[in-house]
């Protein structure tokens, strides 16, 4: 699976440097210097990271071949991007990322099957959102009182709803 990890904005300086408008939990390990990025459009990369760092709160990140201005705004708009295998599982057995988690079967703690992980929303608390076999789609706040087993292993994510929750797509 591509994870989009950031995209290219403009030009920053006459160097080749440009601004990474990022779209990843982990910048440090995702723009490292020697990191390769894979792009879309493809014919634009894959890119290497030569160098990053943050100016103004935003992330300029050098490419190496990029040495210019004019080869950096020829980047502007490319989005970057990694595939879901070369990424390590987080250490925390209570944190996944969303790849981890979209996929998976979903059953209630009695045994139900209810459907799939559809997505993953990012708000003020993490939703995910369950599609059902007939295509209806809930929501469920990715709480531990609500969500107690996830088992990525095994493609199982169990669910304790309350009352009704199960109902509000249907």
């Amino acid at each position: 699976m591509r994870l989009v990890v950031g995209r290219i904005g403009r030009a920053h300086g006459v160097r080749g440097d440009v601004a990474v408008d990022v779209r990843t939990d982990d910048p440090a390990a995702r723009f490292a210097p020697g990191s390769r990025l894979a792009t879309d459009p493809a014919d634009a990369g894959p890119l290497t990271v030569s160098s990053a760092r943050t100016h103004s709160g935003r992330l300029l990140v050098r490419f190496a071949g990029v040495s210019d201005r004019t080869a950096a705004e020829g980047l502007r708009g490319v989005t970057l991007w990694v595939d879901s295998a070369d990424v390590p599982p987080v250490d925390d057995p209570d944190e996944f990322h969303d790849h981890e988690l979209i996929g998976l079967r979903v059953r209630t703690t009695a045994g139900e099957e209810v459907g799939e992980v559809a997505d993953v929303l990012h708000n003020a608390q993490d939703v995910l959102v369950v599609a059902d076999p007939q295509g209806a789609e809930f929501l469920v706040p990715f709480i531990r009182d609500l969500v107690p087993e996830v088992d990525p292993a095994a493609g199982v994510l169990v669910v304790d709803p309350p009352p009704g929750l199960l109902d509000l797509g249907r």
